[in-house]
């Protein structure tokens, strides 16, 4: 087992000391804990995964000349392997994130998970949801987005992916950005939108949002959202599935009834241990059908 990054040494020690630059700061805090605003945590129902086998742990990524740090978990001594963009929830690239692409990653992939906020602010340190929207989600252009993760595609090339065989998935704004990312670049093979937002105010920054691109859309995404989503309403779903129709995409949804928004996070309230679990083998499978 090899670790880019030994973080559960670093778990109390102060953020800054004479030795510890900010890029240094933000190498070894991406991965570790959880996110201020997602706290308290459920301890009793976390999955962990552990790094057996993995080589896992964060590399920092140069893009326009923006350090961004993005944890990477794969298979030890492997390449040529498929790989799965892991997009996050608004709370950024925080454990249960990395614990994902460990998961991803005892399945065979090249699993990455940048940090898309790390150009408006540090997603972590909040401590009140409505001020991490207003603060730093809120400030974050789609443009910059597609730009920073055909960057990582581009790394992963680069350094044993088959990005030939690229898969998508994310959580909340990660699920909406799998929709946009799925439109931006039609060599995505495949896409697994959690409970993703699909549609809302156009502006400078959000241009489009899933409905206004689903009719164009070419890859294949699976929607796993929650009946009981009260910030998705089940009418968004069923226009987004008129968009998709008129297109040639074969996207599909599944629609937990007795699910709200979050039911795959299993450190908070919201996760639902039964369609958490079916939920994830279907991500997998999609994966496995469209990746071929």
């Amino acid at each position: 087992m090899h670790q880019e990054q030994d973080f559960k040494s670093l778990i109390g020690k102060p953020a800054f000391d004479e030795d510890n630059s900010r890029r240094n700061f933000i190498q070894t805090a991406v991965g570790v804990g959880f996110a201020a605003a997602a706290l308290p945590v459920c301890a009793q129902t976390i999955v962990t995964t552990d790094t057996q086998g993995l080589t896992a742990g964060v590399v920092m990524l140069n893009i326009d000349g923006q350090q961004v740090p993005m944890y990477r978990a794969q298979p030890e001594g492997k390449t040529n392997l498929p790989v799965v963009l892991v997009i996050s929830e608004i709370f950024g690239v925080h454990e249960h994130i990395a614990d994902v692409a460990r998961r991803f990653a005892k399945q065979g992939y090249m699993a990455l998970a940048a940090d898309y906020f790390v150009r408006q602010g540090d997603a972590g340190k909040f401590t009140n949801i409505s001020e991490l929207i207003k603060e730093v989600i809120s400030k974050v252009p789609d443009e910059q987005v597609m730009k920073d993760i055909d960057a990582v595609v581009a790394w992963a090339k680069a350094n044993g992916g088959n990005t030939d065989k690229l898969a998508i998935t994310g959580f909340c704004w990660g699920g909406r950005i799998t929709w946009m990312y799925a439109a931006h670049n039609p060599k995505v093979k495949a896409g697994v939108a959690w409970y993703g937002g699909l549609r809302g105010e156009q502006n400078a920054l959000k241009p489009n949002h899933p409905v206004q691109i689903a009719a164009g859309l070419k890859v294949p995404v699976l929607g796993l959202y929650g009946a009981k989503d009260t910030g998705i309403p089940l009418d968004s779903i069923e226009q987004m599935k008129v968009e998709l129709a008129k297109g040639t995409s074969k996207s599909e949804f599944m629609v937990y009834p007795n699910s709200p928004h979050g039911f795959h996070a299993d450190y908070r309230p919201s996760y639902n241990e039964v369609d958490a679990k079916d939920g994830w083998q279907r991500c997998l499978a999609w994966f496995k059908t469209n990746l071929g």
